[in-house]
């Protein structure tokens, strides 16, 4: 049984389907009360859909409990939900938006581990979304890079306190994916139109195109698995070599 913050966007929902598909339950919270349902709805009666926002401790909690309630418990949290918040030097950026960044980045997944762990069964799996930036950095996206660093330590810090119980605790690092997200901060990125901006990145990743969400989710239902059950603390790159 796994929960899935941001469940409603590619990746989410790409990975409740796969959950689904795998043969687990799945609850699926996100701020968009709509499209929460539709992915639900699609999803029929492995799912739940539970609107929360991620950044509000009573509705994480609530979120979890009904996970428990709902399904007699939980192996799986994924902490997904994230902003880009706008590109702009440092001199120049809005401290507000830096806050706004790091208040859904990070005190998000924060919130879903301090609620999520206690009730996870013991062997299962906590896993997080940074980004290629939670490895690298570049220009304009303090805030974003500075946030996606932070659930590394953060992601450290809780696969030692659970060790004992035989819950991984991993973070996955994509780079560029093909979707609407990615295709916001591509045009703010480089003031291109979304196909000249989409060129643009795909000829600096390595293997010259996008990720589907499909392929972010095949590496979180493998996280999730007992096929990874020798691995935490890790940081798995998902970038199509932009770490390299």
């Amino acid at each position: 049984m796994a929960l899935i913050t941001g469940g409603a966007g590619s990746i989410g929902s790409a990975t409740a389907r796969a959950f689904v598909a795998e043969g687990a339950s799945v609850v699926i919270s996100d701020l968009d009360a709509a499209a929460v349902d539709a992915v639900a709805g699609e999803l029929g009666a492995a799912a739940l859909g539970v609107p929360a926002d991620a950044t509000d401790s009573d509705q994480v909690a609530a979120a979890v409990q009904a996970a428990v309630d709902r399904f007699g418990g939980l192996d799986v949290a994924f902490a997904n939900a994230g902003i880009a918040g706008p590109n702009a030097t440092i001199a120049d950026y809005d401290p507000a938006e830096f806050d706004r960044v790091l208040a859904v980045n990070v005190r998000g997944p924060f919130l879903l581990a301090k609620h999520a762990l206690p009730v996870i069964r013991d062997g299962g799996s906590f896993i997080i979304t940074s980004s290629v930036v939670g490895l690298t950095s570049a220009p304009g996206i303090c805030a974003y890079a500075t946030s996606k660093h932070a659930v590394v330590g953060l992601m450290r810090t809780a696969a030692k306190e659970v060790v004992g119980r035989g819950i991984r605790v991993n973070t996955i690092h994509p780079g560029p994916v093909d979707n609407a997200f990615q295709d916001s901060v591509e045009r703010d990125a480089t003031g291109q139109d979304t196909e000249q901006a989409n060129e643009i990145f795909n000829s600096i990743i390595p293997l010259g195109r996008h990720a589907r969400p499909d392929e972010v989710a095949s590496a979180v239902v493998y996280l999730a698995s007992d096929e990874s059950a020798f691995m935490t603390g890790a940081t798995i790159p998902l970038d199509g070599g932009m770490s390299i």
